[in-house]
């Protein structure tokens, strides 16, 4: 029997796990710090990080205190931990499958997305778990890569893609896609890195 791709997103970023830091948190730094900028938070709101890594958007968080993290790999939780400890940053950080969230309906403010669509075997059902516990009129945001909207990835990149999807990421995925299955809103839609490869995306839950 061949690993489903939930353990193989554990496995492959538990390999990750010395580099990570390195890689995600040089290149996508300012990203990371505009799209919690744009959340628009109060300090106390409650807040879900899913797909928390190993806690690279914790620095932009300092002030807020009701945060919680998830992630699928034991080693990033346990490097987010030291990290918020480190900047004594309260965080209830636990191992959980952002497909299937352990939390009652409506429990957070807002949720952060970050680096996660891309990568979670399957993003509908991430996002309409998020939509699930999301407080009506709460807010999402997304910074990862997209295809744009309407545009179809060339036979080049579907093939590139077989390759970027198991080692990294999916580089085709659509945005409008994944909300179109939802009832949540786009706000804003904002190209970033690489040339807009890389979007920043504020989701409303009708309130």
């Amino acid at each position: 029997m061949g690993i489903n791709t939930t353990s193989w997103n554990r496995l492959r970023y538990t390999f990750y796990l010395p580099l990570y830091d390195f890689v995600a948190d040089r290149i996508f730094r300012r990203y990371r710090q505009r799209s919690v900028v744009l959340l628009g938070a109060a300090p106390s709101d409650a807040i879900l990080l899913l797909g928390a890594g190993s806690g690279l958007d914790l620095p932009y968080l300092q002030g807020y205190t009701n945060l919680t993290a998830i992630d699928i790999t034991p080693g990033m939780i346990t490097k987010l931990k030291k990290r918020a400890q480190e900047l004594h940053i309260p965080v209830q950080a636990q191992v959980m499958n952002g497909q299937e969230l352990q939390f009652a309906d409506a429990s957070f403010d807002a949720v952060i997305l970050h680096l996660i669509l891309a990568v979670i075997p399957d993003p509908v059902a991430c996002l309409r778990e998020v939509e699930r516990v999301l407080k009506p009129g709460g807010t999402v945001m997304v910074f990862d890569k997209f295809l744009p909207d309407g545009q179809k990835p060339s036979p080049l990149r579907r093939l590139l893609n077989q390759l970027t999807s198991t080692l990294f990421s999916d580089i085709n995925r659509r945005i409008g896609d994944i909300v179109g299955h939802t009832s949540l809103q786009v706000e804003l839609n904002e190209p970033t890195a690489l040339g807009g490869a890389f979007r920043i995306v504020r989701l409303r839950k009708p309130g």
